[in-house]
């Protein structure tokens, strides 16, 4: 091999490795960002329950830069993102999460929403969590028409606990 052949082979080799370079700081980027993004539009993702000697259970959510409290919970063990609507009547869940997560479709019934009339198909919950703040036997309605990758939770999980909001602050609490 000649020195003009072991120049282009070393020429060769540096554009390979600064390409490869460019490559892992773009990916480190993207993992980067993404997670930024994905904290901005769930505050909540690790939450802290707080308990009182009394036996209640305390969990304080964040509001989101969209203005919606937006959290991590589980429906029947399963994790889950939850929306919080005191506006929603019931736990709404997109068909599609409904089928990730195995829950079957019950009656179909008429739902009046922002959009017009629907029809959704009743669910019964065995339990849904924030926190540690849970309940048991929720009943949902899986909406076909939900287009979203959050669940709604709704007034048949929020009226049986209580809820205070400050500022950006959502406290959840729940009695024992």
């Amino acid at each position: 091999m000649n020195s003009q052949d072991s120049i282009k082979e070393q020429k060769r080799m540096g554009l390979g490795m600064m390409i490869l370079a460019w490559m892992v700081f773009l990916g480190l980027g993207i993992l980067f960002f993404g997670d930024v993004l994905e904290k901005q539009f769930n505050p909540n993702q690790r939450l802290d329950t707080q308990y009182s000697k009394a036996g209640m259970r305390e969990v304080v959510l964040q509001r989101n830069k969209f203005g919606h409290y937006v959290t991590s919970g589980t429906i029947n063990g399963q994790p889950v993102t939850f929306m919080l609507d005191t506006g929603a009547t019931g736990v709404a869940i997109p068909e599609a999460i409904a089928r990730k997560l195995d829950i079957p479709r019950g009656r179909p019934y008429r739902t009046q929403t922002a959009n017009g009339i629907s029809t959704s198909y009743a669910a019964s919950l065995d339990s849904v969590a924030v926190g540690e703040i849970e309940l048991r036997d929720v009943q949902a309605g899986i909406a076909p028409g939900l287009a979203m990758n959050q669940i709604l939770l709704g007034m048949t999980f929020l009226k049986h606990i209580e809820f205070t909001q400050r500022g950006d602050t959502l406290i959840l609490r729940q009695y024992l």
